[in-house]
């Protein structure tokens, strides 16, 4: 894996964020994008300095295709190829379907779902050239729906359901692709602070292991759709 590329989106905190680190302690650089430049360019000096891999942070909104192709075009310029490509950027807005304003419905599938389809499209033929892996990170919502959780099921479904066709079509190109459905995360996600109360969350750095190992996978193999959930939730 040493010298590789990989471009994750949404890459600046969170599960992007770790697997970012996940893949920078195997001698992988890293494309990470967010919402704001100075983010994605603070957690790109954080990883490059630690790990003493190539890091760089690019403003891209994952709702916006062209900016996605840009940040993409920009990655391949900087580094030759794209060896990895992570679509991890996501956001929720949770409510009864009587109180979810249309303006939130819509951010979500944009950013959720819509952001996903741009990351591939953006990327595909850089894939093919290198063989290289498509993951994209839905959730166990993808597959069990909620009170509440209206848009962000849809989205998640959506995730699932799209990444699996995705799968198919480009498996005989030389591109392997996975979906990862993580339960509880541990992150900053709806407004959440991590501390010690997340102890039983999985972690940012467990599902960074989980990517390293797939790609470290015999690529005629392929864990096409993986759930995650932490082995001891709190008793309800």
């Amino acid at each position: 894996m040493r010298g590789k590329v990989a471009f994750i989106t949404g890459g600046s905190k969170g599960i992007g964020y770790g697997i970012a680190e996940s893949l920078a302690q195997e001698g992988v650089h890293s494309v990470l994008t967010s919402r704001t430049q100075a983010n994605a360019d603070k957690a790109a000096k954080a990883i490059s300095e630690k790990y003493k891999v190539k890091c760089l942070g690019i403003e891209a909104d994952v709702r916006d295709y062209k900016a996605v192709k840009s940040a993409v075009d920009r990655a391949e310029d900087a580094f030759g190829q794209i060896d990895y490509v992570i679509a991890n950027a996501g956001l929720g807005h949770f409510g009864s379907v009587e109180d979810l304003k249309v303006e939130q419905w819509q951010e979500v599938i944009d950013t959720n779902l819509s952001g996903v389809f741009y990351t591939i499209k953006s990327s595909v033929e850089a894939l093919k050239k290198t063989k290289g892996y498509f993951i994209s990170i839905s959730s166990l919502a993808g597959e069990n729906f909620f009170a509440g959780g209206s848009a962000y099921n849809a989205s998640k479904f959506g995730v699932t359901g799209f990444t699996q066709a995705v799968m198919l079509d480009l498996r005989q190109k030389g591109v392997n692709v996975s979906t990862i459905m993580p339960g509880s995360v541990s992150t900053y996600f709806n407004g959440n602070e991590p501390d010690d109360k997340d102890a039983w969350k999985i972690q940012i750095e467990d599902l960074g292991e989980i990517v390293v190992d797939l790609f470290k996978l015999n690529p005629r193999t392929l864990p096409s759709k993986i759930e995650v959930r932490p082995s001891q939730p709190p008793k309800k």
